[in-house]
């Protein structure tokens, strides 16, 4: 589509590299921090806690905007105390991945990533709103934080029509974040029984 930036056009296959690059370091990694087990211990902990907020707050995101995507303007829930709630949530849940490595390494690029990329994403999807919703998003922008959540905003209603056939797709994207771990965990296992080999020694 003429006059999009690369990033724009590109993103979804920028995301994915990513991904595969982050798999393949973690799949031959170490972190130097195992030989200081109380800090690592606390690292995987509060990583396991971001992954379940991530988790819960993306499935809340669903719930709202499963079937309403782009021509409705959703508001309400989690939409009412930011813009990009579901992006949110995702920042949270790839820190705890990150954190999960045991490696402020990984972490560290993970954050870097998502402050490069992410903003150029959301750009891209506000603009859409704002031509397809116009004035209406225009005054839903000016009194609701663009990312940084603000929880005193909270508006929820008492009643909302969800589609649970989409909803359940969306349900298992969700979840990929505690499955992720679950799959570091095994290999984590696998390096031990040296069925996995290690190149890479990171802090």
């Amino acid at each position: 589509m003429p006059g999009r930036s690369l990033v724009e056009r590109k993103r979804k296959f920028l995301g994915q590299l990513f991904v595969v690059a982050m798999g393949v370091l973690v799949l031959f990694l170490q972190s130097r921090l195992e030989e200081y087990f109380l800090v690592a211990d606390v690292l995987f902990t509060i990583g396991l806690v971001l992954v379940g907020v991530a988790t819960v707050g993306r499935l809340w995101c669903s719930l709202y905007i499963c079937g309403y995507k782009t021509y409705t303007l959703i508001s309400v829930g989690p939409y009412s105390v930011c813009r990009n709630p579901l992006y949110f949530f995702s920042f949270l849940g790839a820190i705890g991945l990150g954190l999960a490595t045991e490696t402020l390494t990984i972490t560290v690029i993970i954050i870097a990533f998502f402050s490069l990329y992410y903003p150029f994403v959301i750009r891209a999807e506000e603009k859409k709103l704002q031509s397809v919703h116009g004035e209406d998003f225009k005054r839903y922008a000016d009194k609701t934080p663009m990312f940084w959540p603000s929880f005193t905003r909270l508006s929820e209603p008492e009643d909302y029509t969800v589609q649970p056939k989409r909803f359940k797709k969306r349900a298992f994207d969700a979840l990929w974040f505690v499955w992720i771990v679950g799959i570091m965990e095994l290999v984590e296992a696998l390096h031990e029984y040296n069925v996995i080999p290690l190149y890479f020694h990171l802090f």
